[in-house]
């Protein structure tokens, strides 16, 4: 793991502890969201579908596996809403590199691009993978004009700077190998760990709670672990 850049104090502080990936375990509560049979707790939302509701899936279970198909575009989201937790996904690109993502506190569907739903974004954009995407909500980092840009062209809505970059190179695994991604979501905070190296840590993020969802977006993906557990804040 390589950082890119990492001159506040916070920076330095944050990575002195990067091997501290936070564990969960079924005495915490943790839960999978995904049963490895069916897609019961989510329901799907592909625009392409108001057309032709014959379109083919989105989103298929396969050989015990979920999985993103890539097209047509959309998002699987969950039923249930969710605050304080951790989020671990073990995911792979199943052919090729390409891109897909994690929203956490999504709410109102379709608000940007008449695709996305109100969240902020994990990226997992191959080599991308732990930047924040703004999707008409807000989050902060250190260095934020370093890794968002001008800060006059900061925004949450189209034609605006949406993406803040991660904090690391070469957390990745080589395509077609398994990557673990952990999110943790505490109050209006949100972190980052890919395969053990804290990849971003944001705050003051606009919204505390909210769906899960996973996207289709143009690169077949397949998930073998969705698992949530819950946190208390007053226990940290």
């Amino acid at each position: 793991m390589k950082i890119k850049w990492c001159v506040s104090l916070f920076c330095v502080a944050a990575f002195s502890t990067a091997a501290l990936v936070p564990s969960a375990t079924a005495a915490e509560g943790t839960k999978s969201l995904f049963n490895g049979t069916d897609l019961q707790g989510w329901h799907v939302d592909v625009p392409a579908k108001d057309k032709d509701p014959n379109a083919k899936a989105s989103f298929q279970v396969r050989d015990g596996m979920l999985v993103s198909m890539g097209n047509p575009p959309g998002h699987l989201i969950t039923d249930a809403e969710y605050k304080d937790f951790r989020l671990e996904v073990q995911y792979r690109f199943a052919a090729k590199p390409g891109n897909c993502g994690v929203l956490v506190f999504a709410s109102t569907p379709r608000s940007l691009y008449a695709m996305f739903p109100q969240s902020i974004e994990v990226q997992m954009m191959h080599e991308n993978a732990g930047d924040f995407w703004c999707i008409c909500e807000d989050i902060a980092v250190p260095d934020m004009e370093t890794r968002r840009g001008v800060k006059k062209d900061w925004g949450t809505t189209e034609g605006k700077l949406r993406r803040i970059k991660n904090l690391t190179e070469g957390s990745e695994k080589p395509v077609g190998e398994w990557n673990t991604m952990l999110i943790e979501c505490l109050g209006n905070a949100i972190k980052v760990w890919v395969n053990g190296d804290l990849v971003n840590h944001g705050f003051d993020c606009t919204a505390n709670e909210g769906q899960i969802a996973l996207q289709a977006e143009g690169s077949e993906v397949e998930f073998r672990k969705v698992e949530l557990t819950p946190i208390s804040q007053w226990s940290e």
